[in-house]
Parts: C-alpha cells; structure tokens; sequence
C-alpha cells in the first residue's frame, strides 16, 4: 500500500456511530454518589468512545488513539484499558475484533521484511502513514486485555481470533529479550537507539538512567546490531508473566490443553528467576537487576510493584511490599510516585520520575487487593478517583498536588472508572447494571 498524505486534522480520523452518539451512559451504572456517576460517564465518552478512530493506513480496521494530537496509532499498553471498558457495551463484540486484528495484520507486514527471529514481533505503536514504523514493542500486556474482554462479553470468537498470535508474540518476546535464557527479560530495539529501547517499557524510569545496549550475547551475524538491554528489567517481566498466565487460562477456555502447558514452563521459570534475582528483602519489593553481574540497581521504581499485580510475590514478600508502600517514601497525597520520594531525582511532576499515573495506580491497587492489603489498596484508589473528579481526567498528574499533567481525557484515565468497578475503592462505588 502506498503512503498518503497526514490527515491534518483530528476530525479526519473519526469514527462515525449513531449508537455512540446517542448512549445515555448513566443508565449503565449504579453509583452510591453523583460524582462517581459523573467521572464515569465522562470516561466512557472521552477517555474510551472518543478514542475509536476510522480506518486509515496501514491500519485497515478501526483503531484506538490514545490522545492528543501527535499520537498517531495503535499502542500496546494503551489500548488494553480502552477495550476492557468497551466490552461492557452491547453489540461492540465486532469492534473490539477489529481493533484486535490491527496487531496481527502488522505481524503478517512484519514478517515479510525481517529476518527469522525477529517474526511475530508487535510493534509499539501502529503508526499511521507515513510516519516510519516503529522497531520495538512495549509492555506485554495484550493477553492481559484479551482476558478482560472475554470475562466482559463472553466471545470465543476473539479467542479463536487472537491466541495463535498471541502465543507467537510471547514466543518472540522470550526469544528477543529473554536472551540468556534465564527467565527475565530486558528491554530492546531493533533501531540501536536507546531511547526507543526505554520506550518499550515506563521510559523515564530512575532504574535505567545507566541503560546501555550490547549485542546479542550468542548470535552472530553480519547484520546484528548493538539492540539489548544489559538490564533485566521488572516491570516488564512482570507483565510477560501476567500476560502468560492470562493465554494459559484463555487457551484453557477454548479446550486448548497443549497451549496451556507450553506456557505454564514459562511461568514458573520466570516467578522463579524474579524471586531469586529481583527480590529485595532491605528495600521490601523488587528491583531490576544488571545482566551481567545480577547486581540489584539500587533504586525502586513505579515497575517494582508491578509484580504484585502479576502474582509474583510470595504471601511474605507481598505483605513486606505492602508495609513499604504504605510509608512516606510512597504515599504522597497522591499515590503512587512513580519513584521512591526519597531518591534525589524525584521530582512529582517529573514523566515517570516522581508524577502519578491512573493505570499503574490502578494495577497496584488490584495486586494489593488479590494479596489481600484491601484497605491500602482502596487508599490508593479512593485518592485517584477523587483526584480526577476534583482535576479532571488527564494522561499523569503531580504526585503532590494531584494537578492535571499531560494530555486531558488521554485513554488510560479511563482506568479511573475501572477502579471502582473492579471494586477496589471504598468510598467511591460504582456497579455496571445487569
């Protein structure tokens, strides 16, 4: 397909749908306060139906923008909070296909230019013509949203649609960044440049400041390149595991016994590796680890707790995360800093070095939650919930006086609405209708 011209107005994207446009979004819920019913309705209309875009190349289906003029595309991470609140609408089952079909479509592309262990790579972000493509992926996280979906609305068609490629994608995401084998993963670019390496996960983040990127440690070849991290990272062997766990049990749902048990080594491997390697018992979390050396870097980050939300911890290493996060060092007056308020580069309006963000705050509430700390879990999201009706929905904010950063009504803050019906927060209640 040939490359057209940049549309040079937001408008020109639109998704056009008289359902959209005429839902009474309020008679969805039941709420126990106004406000609430109030943040939610905006959510659903500006943070998840606002965002659905019209086919334009290379993506032939319906897309997800996250926000904002220059977001251009398709994330990974981003669009995994926009279908979950899609799939409790009726009748979205064939959107939500389609947004789904973006990624597998780009992995066919994908393939057809690049050498043999690169195939089934998913990109960051699918970017509309005719800005280049993008050499690296991001947070695995697509079977995690797969999951919810399916939980919401039942379709075992977009099972049979996505798990195949999603085992390949978990295939390449092992093979390309867990490259010594070991069960952790680093961060990575086929482009050589160590930003877009950072961009695969919380880019910003204190822990990789000392990032560099090494050849591959056994491959040999004329056209390899300096692309891997020397850093095992734990946000996002984290959220490989997560996502591991979420295509076990999906494959389990459509009688695919054998998909099941290929993931299971993966999943065990990799809980093993971070509770050995990454664990803390001083700093009481995880932290990601050089590759060389497995010397711990010293700094705990936003992605430290992502393990709660993945089921890594033990029962005794989850309750000592607990008592951590429940100290000065991370509850500012809104929590959580995306670095411990006690390293000297924090900073609360700082992009991953010290500002909060709705969906990380909202997956370490849910990991507190399933490990049983419910009553600091709902002090987190209580105080985001209420921090968005007082400021506005927004992509971050300041961790200390909760003012709006960012891109207003960006998609993730849609995960402001998914702490309340997940049943995370206590003072704030929200209840999709039967």
């Amino acid at each position: 397909m040939g490359v057209m011209a940049m549309p040079t107005m937001l408008s020109d994207f639109i998704f056009d749908d008289d359902y959209i446009r005429g839902l009474d979004i309020k008679s969805m819920f039941h709420a126990n306060r106004e406000d609430a019913l109030m943040i939610a309705e905006r959510v659903m209309h500006k943070a998840v139906l606002g965002k659905i875009r019209a086919p334009f190349p290379p993506l032939k289906n319906n897309w997800v923008q996250p926000g904002g003029p220059h977001y251009m595309g398709q994330w990974i991470w981003d669009t995994m909070f926009v279908v979950d609140l899609l799939s409790i609408l009726p009748g979205k089952e064939q959107l939500i296909r389609d947004i789904f079909q973006n990624y597998w479509d780009f992995q066919d592309r994908w393939n057809d230019i690049v050498p043999e262990y690169a195939h089934d790579m998913i990109t960051v972000t699918i970017k509309t013509f005719p800005q280049d493509v993008r050499l690296f992926s991001q947070i695995p996280i697509l079977a995690w949203g797969l999951e919810r979906v399916y939980r919401r609305n039942g379709d075992k068609k977009l099972l049979e649609q996505c798990l195949p490629r999603l085992e390949k994608w978990h295939n390449w995401y092992w093979r390309e960044r867990d490259v010594t084998n070991i069960g952790l993963v680093t961060v990575a670019s086929y482009s050589g440049d160590i930003q877009h390496a950072r961009w695969e996960t919380f880019d910003y983040e204190c822990n990789m400041d000392d990032l560099q990127l090494h050849k591959h440690p056994t491959r040999r070849g004329e056209h390899e390149g300096k692309w891997y991290g020397n850093m095992w990272v734990t946000g996002n062997t984290s959220y490989l595991i997560m996502g591991e766990k979420s295509l076990a049990r999906l494959a389990e749902e459509v009688g695919d016994t054998a998909m099941a048990a290929r993931r299971k080594p993966f999943i065990d491997k990799a809980v093993k590796a971070m509770r050995d390697h990454m664990w803390d018992e001083e700093a009481g979390t995880f932290l990601s680890v050089k590759k060389d050396t497995m010397e711990k870097i010293p700094v705990a980050t936003i992605s430290s707790w992502v393990p709660l939300t993945a089921g890594v911890p033990t029962e005794a290493m989850a309750k000592r995360m607990a008592e951590v996060l429940a100290t000065d060092s991370w509850q500012t007056p809104l929590p959580v800093p995306t670095v411990d308020r006690k390293d000297p580069r924090w900073n609360p309006r700082r992009f991953w070095r010290g500002d909060t963000w709705p969906p990380t705050n909202y997956q370490i509430a849910s990991g507190l939650a399933a490990y049983g700390h419910t009553e600091l879990a709902a002090k987190i999201a209580d105080a985001n919930v209420e921090n968005a009706i007082k400021n506005g929905l927004s992509e971050h904010y300041d961790s200390i006086s909760g003012e709006a950063l960012g891109i207003r009504d960006y998609c993730m803050a849609s995960t402001i609405a998914t702490m309340m019906l997940d049943g995370l927060t206590s003072k704030y209640k929200l209840e999709i209708k039967k």
